[in-house]
């Protein structure tokens, strides 16, 4: 990257759906902000993202029971008062996209986990593009944002002077089978770990049930959650219901993997509501109409990432993440379903007001080495169900951040929401906590509320 830019109050490093959201909200506060990202802002998952945004806005439902289901999917592991915060905005961040020119399609979703219908969706399931074309539509005509795309960054050192907000997206490419878009391996993490910064959860990340199994060039491609709950049932081999399509992901997911034979049948499903989704598929060589497609579990959203508070900051001054690539233990040990993109709307836009208010980035660290592909070892040794010999053997890998989620997965020796140890099969009270790293330290468990 270049080492010479104008001075901006605000740097923010990626632009989906969070990273947009932090620039506007801090734009609109006054102040002036530089937005950089490694590729277009169609490439961040949030783009890609088919689920929708899950907001207690039905009559029927309440912030309260919204918090109780986030609650019960995070297998006691959610921060509290981070939940509280993301259920009771929720509704605002809805009216905001609104007012912003969103347009959400009639009625409301219901996906796993969910006790009400409260997933609002655009476009069925493009409701992450809909969302983030009309954010990255005002962050381009703000007089106070320029966006720079195509500019990757390997040290943090260059944006000494401004604030700086990291929402640069997830690591979960990382494993061989991932819906995740290929760019999503972590950088941001080790920009941050570069500059002192702790992370944190990084054993939890969420293997989606319904990615296409497809020899065909279209392996890993989502199945939208939307779909189950829209009707779509899960077969196996012989053509019988083997799980309850709505319960929490993980449990969906392990039950899937130990179904080789598994099929989504889609045929119940009103079709014509997705119709870039079936069009994929039918380009894939499949039927939807006519027979059940294929699926396996795949790598599909990091839970864990940047450690920070409520709003974004993380253990070194100036230093702000939001989004997938960071972690405010909002999602626990599990997170539930359209509870992402609400994320991204919700402490991407209290990152970026938070940031006008503290002191500039001054650490001074080293660019991180570039990532070495570790895919395939990742998938054997963290997939869905894991041991001791397996994560050991991770700590040998030559990719730092793959070191540091198997040592996490490692010290957590019990089985709690999408970390499945066959060695420790049952949760454990004394692991009720965060487990935190820091440069150059093993992990230590923090309770957060």
């Amino acid at each position: 990257m270049r080492q010479k830019r104008e001075r901006r109050d605000l740097v923010v490093v990626g632009a989906g759906v969070a990273g947009l959201s932090a620039a506007l909200a801090a734009a609109d506060a006054g102040a002036s902000v530089l937005v950089l990202a490694k590729a277009s802002h169609r490439s961040s998952n949030s783009y890609a993202a088919q689920g929708g945004v899950a907001a207690a806005v039905g009559a029927d439902d309440d912030p309260v029971l919204h918090a109780s289901d986030t609650l019960a999917a995070g297998r006691g592991l959610c921060r509290p008062s981070a939940v509280r915060l993301l259920t009771e905005e929720a509704p605002g961040r809805i009216e905001e996209l609104r007012r912003l020119g969103v347009r959400f399609d009639d009625g409301l979703g219901r996906e796993g986990g969910h006790s009400r219908a409260r997933v609002v969706h655009a476009g069925g399931a493009d409701t992450g593009r809909h969302i983030a074309e009309v954010l990255a539509a005002r962050t381009r005509e703000h007089p106070r944002i320029r966006l720079v795309e195509g500019e990757r960054i390997t040290t943090l050192a260059a944006l000494r002077g401004s604030a700086v907000v990291l929402a640069t997206g997830g690591y979960a490419a990382l494993w061989a089978r991932t819906t995740n878009p290929r760019g999503a391996v972590g950088d941001g993490l080790l920009l941050a770990h570069a500059a002192g910064a702790a992370l944190a959860d990084l054993e939890f990340v969420q293997f989606h049930p319904t990615a296409l199994r497809d020899d065909n060039g279209h392996d890993g491609f989502l199945l939208s959650e939307a779909l189950r709950g829209a009707g779509a049932t899960l077969l196996d081999d012989g053509g019988e219901r083997f799980v309850d399509e709505l319960a929490p992901r993980d449990v969906v997911a392990r039950a899937v993997a130990a179904k080789a034979g598994a099929r989504l049948d889609l045929r119940p499903v009103e079709r014509d509501r997705y119709p870039s989704l079936m069009a994929t598929l039918e380009e894939a060589g499949y039927d939807p109409a006519d027979e059940p497609v294929p699926v396996s579990p795949a790598a599909h959203y990091a839970i864990g990432g940047i450690a920070t508070d409520l709003d974004g900051r993380t253990s070194v001054p100036g230093l702000y993440a939001a989004g997938e690539c960071a972690c405010t233990g909002v999602h626990g040990a599990n997170r539930l379903a359209s509870n992402s993109l609400l994320e991204c709307l919700v402490f991407g836009r209290r990152a970026g007001l938070a940031a006008l208010d503290g002191p500039g980035f001054d650490a001074d660290p080293a660019p991180f080495a570039p990532a070495v592909d570790a895919g395939v070892e990742l998938w054997r040794d963290a997939g869905l169900i894991r041991s001791a010999s397996g994560l050991g053997r991770l700590l040998e890998s030559p990719h730092p951040l793959v070191r540091a989620i198997a040592a996490c997965g490692l010290a957590r020796e019990e089985s709690r929401g999408v970390h499945f140890r066959e060695d420790f099969p049952v949760e454990s009270d004394a692991l009720a906590g965060h487990l935190v790293v820091r440069p150059r330290r093993e992990p230590v468990l923090e309770r957060w509320s």
